[in-house]
């Protein structure tokens, strides 16, 4: 049986009208565990995709240098600072502090910008086996339990992991070529072992769920294939989770949400000269337009 389509059909019934009676908390505690010094940037665009999604409240926790960044950006995030490891990135003596934040919190984002290090790994797999709300894991998060992807099967809630093929390639095993061979089979086979959602990016992104429900993306264009793109997916899956959409509805929503804001950014500012951080604009006029 093949994967079903995700389009405006099937997926934009998924948004809800925000109550008139309604107050942030209504929407949900967005925690990001994102950045370092050399990779500020993942951390302000993740942050604005959880925002631009909904979310009522962003927290992001990460080193100063990165704090500093996100708020001449994004005055609306609050922020956790944390220790950092004298090579730009979070140390994981940060990891309390971490999680007694992660207990005020309805979902999680861990990796984007992070950096591949002793520390990302720490880090990662605390927020794994004691998190107790639904937790994105991007990027570094990745690459960090690339040699034990059985942790995920630990998670108290079904954790969503966002990998390009690179990074799908190091938590299987597999080469890119097989993988881009079976996008699909090799989504559902990790989603069902490790009992996750998974979201492989590709030019035809895949989402599959630990229960075999598979899903291929209809938008999007190669305007996205530059780095910042994945960053503001995993803070979108983010936001949506953190108002309370299950799993593989957020994944699947944010995604091709994302690709269609970019089709649109594509029309007016050309695949060439768009940037990233120009689909939000576009994601705004796609919410007015659908009375959200």
């Amino acid at each position: 049986m093949g994967p079903t389509l995700l389009t405006a059909e099937t997926v934009l019934p998924l948004l809800k009208k925000r109550k008139e009676d309604s107050h942030k908390g209504d929407y949900g505690r967005a925690l990001l565990v994102c950045g370092s010094e050399r990779y500020r940037g993942a951390a302000s665009l993740s942050a604005e995709g959880a925002l631009r999604c909904g979310a009522g409240i962003v927290c992001l926790a990460s080193v100063d240098e990165v704090l500093r960044a996100a708020a001449a950006r994004l005055p609306e995030v609050i922020f956790l600072p944390l220790p950092e490891n004298g090579m730009g990135g979070i140390s994981s003596h940060g990891t309390g502090l971490i999680l007694e934040e992660a207990e005020r919190a309805a979902a999680i984002l861990c990796g984007c910008g992070l950096t591949n290090s002793e520390d990302t790994l720490v880090l990662t797999e605390n927020l794994i086996l004691n998190a107790a709300c639904p937790l994105v894991l991007d990027a570094d998060a990745l690459n960090a339990i690339a040699e034990k992807p059985h942790v995920l099967s630990c998670a108290n809630v079904t954790p969503v992991v966002t990998p390009h093929p690179g990074e799908m390639a190091r938590l299987t095993g597999k080469s890119v070529k097989e993988i881009l061979a079976d996008p699909q089979g090799t989504a559902r086979d990790f989603s069902e072992k490790y009992d996750c959602v998974t979201v492989l990016k590709t030019h035809r992104t895949v989402v599959a769920s630990p229960d075999g429900d598979l899903y291929e993306n209809t938008t999007g264009n190669p305007g996205l294939a530059r780095g910042g793109s994945g960053d503001i997916l995993a803070g979108m899956i983010t936001g949506f989770l953190a108002q309370g959409m299950k799993p593989t509805d957020a994944a699947g929503l944010a995604v091709f949400l994302h690709g269609l804001a970019a089709d649109r950014t594509a029309e007016k500012e050309s695949e060439t000269g768009m940037l990233p951080s120009d689909i939000f604009p576009a994601l705004r006029s796609i919410f007015r337009e659908y009375g959200r």
